[in-house]
């Protein structure tokens, strides 16, 4: 669990929690700032690969999935699986801190709602009177 991501202003920051925070503002210095996410990680065991920014992770699949292919692994570049855009924060670090949850996640993807929209909700003020 040392690694964290938390959304802040529409972005997705990676704090490394082993860094004791800032004497001064009290606060974590950041190791990535990136508008959506994306996470490689292999289908059969559910592995994380790689995370962070989506064109750099895209990147490495591509490189990986091309060097397997040439050593003649055709099933393990198969098995390395992308998924990206505005994930829910909660569910992007259980896939760092659970081994195999991404396997999980990817089978409920088309059900995981828009992650930048939950958090907005989530806070929200709840003693704020709706109107009628």
């Amino acid at each position: 669990m040392d690694l964290q991501y938390q959304l802040k202003a529409g972005n997705y920051y990676l704090y490394d929690m082993r860094e004791k925070p800032s004497a001064v503002t009290g606060e974590r210095r950041f190791k990535l700032k990136t508008a959506d996410v994306a996470i490689a990680f292999d289908m059969h065991t559910g592995e994380v690969h790689q995370h962070g920014n989506p064109l750099r992770i895209h990147s490495w699949a591509l490189t990986m999935r091309r060097r397997l292919r040439s050593a003649g692994l055709w099933d393990e570049a198969d098995d390395i699986i992308v998924i990206s855009g505005p994930l829910p924060v909660d569910e992007i670090n259980k896939c760092l801190w659970i081994r195999g949850y991404c396997r999980r996640m990817f089978q409920r993807l088309a059900t995981l709602p828009h992650g930048k929209l939950q958090s907005r909700c989530q806070g929200a003020n709840p003693f704020r009177r709706q109107a009628a």
